[in-house]
């Protein structure tokens, strides 16, 4: 595996809210990008699906008009955009492949604004105001790591982020930094449980940064989206970035902000070295882990 000359690289993380027209989330989005550029960030993720509001919190085929192709009108923004500034940027976008085929899908666009690829959502859930499996085919790519400019990234997507194994496959693949677009929140009527939930979707993250001796980003939006009427959801925020040894190096509140992390790929060779969870792994005991249950 040819591997990325280690080197220190800036992390920005843009917490938003997202209106429901697209243009102003684009607008948004560069003007957040230019300005988390010029505060030294090379490495800059966006938030799931951060072109609209969250449009599965119900079943509505009207949604699937949000749809594009990749590349496309938003993917073409963002390649000139990240040419322009020398970063690398990774959004999620409500991909289009063909007719009645759609995925929640992170591009991947390097410093010189080639698309490197995709990465498309491979865990689809589905809960009450989280209908994503009437929207998205699960992913067909696989975890994929990719070689940018400044760090090699592993996107993964929002329910991803509760599975060791996507994590672990990231990091096999030669992942230094793992990063979550993410649109998670709760209903006026879960409030009580909200602060459970975001603390146990903190720490899961967390572990996998520590188990794989690796970066993790995860980027949230903020603010209340309406759903049908009477429904609604409010995003909590709490992008974050944590270090191999699950140390938290940026963490935002549930306000609009960008979360810069300044990140050293040298540090997964002494921590490793330290915590050699990769070493002891014993890959003779773990094929029962592909059947669905073991007797």
């Amino acid at each position: 595996m040819d591997l990325v000359k280690p080197a220190q690289f800036r992390v920005g993380l843009i917490q938003m809210a997202c209106s429901p027209v697209p243009a102003e989330n684009l607008a948004k989005a560069e003007q957040r990008i230019r300005q988390a550029a010029s505060e030294g960030a090379r490495i800059i993720c966006l938030p799931e699906l951060f072109l609209t509001h969250y449009f599965c919190q119900e079943e509505d085929s009207s949604q699937f008009r949000f749809a594009e192709s990749i590349p496309g009108p938003t993917t073409k923004k963002l390649h000139k955009l990240a040419r322009e500034l020398e970063v690398v940027l990774i959004a999620s976008i409500f991909e289009r492949r063909m007719e009645g085929v759609y995925h929640n899908t992170a591009v991947v666009i390097d410093a010189d604004g080639e698309i490197l690829g995709c990465y498309r959502k491979m865990h689809i859930p589905d809960d009450p105001r989280f209908y994503e499996k009437y929207y998205f085919t699960p992913g067909d790519l696989g975890v994929r790591c990719f070689h940018t400019r400044y760090a090699r990234v592993a996107p993964l997507i929002c329910w991803d982020q509760w599975f060791p194994e996507a994590a672990r496959l990231a990091a096999l693949a030669g992942a230094q930094i793992l990063f979550y677009p993410t649109a998670i929140g709760h209903h006026e009527s879960d409030a009580a449980e909200a602060k459970t939930q975001q603390t146990a979707w903190l720490t899961v993250q967390r572990a996998h940064a520590i188990a794989n001796g690796v970066y993790v980003a995860a980027v949230n939006r903020v603010g209340f989206e309406q759903g049908p009427p009477g429904q609604g959801l409010q995003f909590w925020g709490g992008s974050f970035v944590a270090d191999p040894q699950g140390t938290l190096l940026g963490h935002a509140r549930d306000r609009e902000k960008t979360v810069f992390a300044d990140c050293d790929a040298r540090r997964l060779e002494t921590v490793r070295q330290n915590w050699p969870f990769l070493r002891d792994r014993r890959i003779d005991a773990y094929s029962p882990i592909l059947n669905r249950v073991t007797d």
